[in-house]
């Protein structure tokens, strides 16, 4: 796709290098080349894909940037590696995937490339604020095209037969994603909680039935397992009203245990698991007050 700015020596570098990665992934897929590579499938590879995101993720909130780096390399693999099956099976090729994404970007971002390359790009939002606009803005336009892209994917989804909005949410994505996702696509059609305030009664709701079930001892175990999973998935949507990632929000509190829990282990004398309930309390308590720096 013709581009308005030119290349630089660091672009051109990148791509030289891009090209190289996938013929050396192509070469490990094919005849004679590694036997690991060769027998993985789409189902074997997804779970690395979540691994190597979620390292990402680790990398950037250590701020290790080398290793940020490797990290990016190892996701980068997870996306040839799909590409470079789906073009054996030849449903797409790495090509198709880069074009796909070009165009999107371009689309979605007329106020830097203009409205014609915008239209040629699939662009089919009109009326957008254009001049000299702040971020803010850019974000509001962002989400009117992707509206309306969405829309024409809606159109043509309740066509088929057995199609429903929530059927493009994947139920392979980690379950904290999959509720929020679900949550939201839920929202746009109307089918949402008004304001934070209601969220709040229901997870007091929901946390009196789940009591209510293990009163019932073993008699309720299978019911609180699903008042527990219906009170997760009202505060994931108290998240999403907040404008709160909630894997992020969860990561940063298990980051927080983490330290904490190290401190207590380096502040006891004796065991953790030699200590009374208290004991650990005030160990806890201390370990909240040292990273407060008290």
């Amino acid at each position: 796709m013709p581009s308005s700015y030119e290349q630089n020596e660091e672009t051109r570098s990148a791509s030289d290098n891009f090209g190289e990665a996938v013929g050396i992934l192509h070469r490990l897929r094919a005849p004679g080349g590694c036997p690991w590579d060769r027998e993985q499938t789409f189902e074997t590879i997804r779970k690395h894909t979540l691994e190597e995101t979620y390292e990402v993720f680790d990398a950037i909130e250590r701020r290790d940037w080398p290793e940020l780096k490797d990290e990016l390399g190892d996701l980068l693999l997870q996306v040839l590696f799909y590409a470079e099956m789906a073009a054996e099976a030849g449903h797409f090729t790495i090509s198709g995937v880069i074009e796909g994404l070009n165009r999107k970007l371009i689309r979605r971002h007329p106020h830097v490339f203009g409205e014609e390359a915008a239209a040629r790009a699939g662009n089919q939002a009109t009326g957008l604020e254009m001049d000299e606009i702040d971020a803010a803005q850019v974000l509001r336009n962002w989400e009117e095209i992707k509206k309306r892209e969405k829309n024409q994917k809606v159109a043509r989804e309740v066509n088929l037969a057995g199609s429903g909005r929530l059927d493009g949410i994947p139920r392979s994505m980690p379950a904290l994603m999959e509720a929020a996702k679900l949550g939201s696509k839920a929202a746009k059609a109307g089918f949402d909680w008004p304001d934070v305030s209601g969220l709040l009664d229901k997870l007091r709701e929901e946390t009196v039935e789940i009591e209510a079930e293990i009163a019932k001892g073993e008699a309720g175990r299978v019911k609180a397992g699903q008042e527990l999973g219906d009170l997760l998935f009202t505060a994931v949507n108290l998240a999403r009203h907040l404008k709160i990632d909630p894997e992020l929000a969860l990561r940063d509190t298990n980051a927080r245990f983490r330290s904490r829990f190290g401190t207590m282990e380096r502040e006891s004398e004796r065991p953790l698991e030699e200590l009374e309930p208290e004991e650990l309390e005030e160990l806890w308590a201390s370990a909240k007050r040292s990273e407060r720096g008290e």
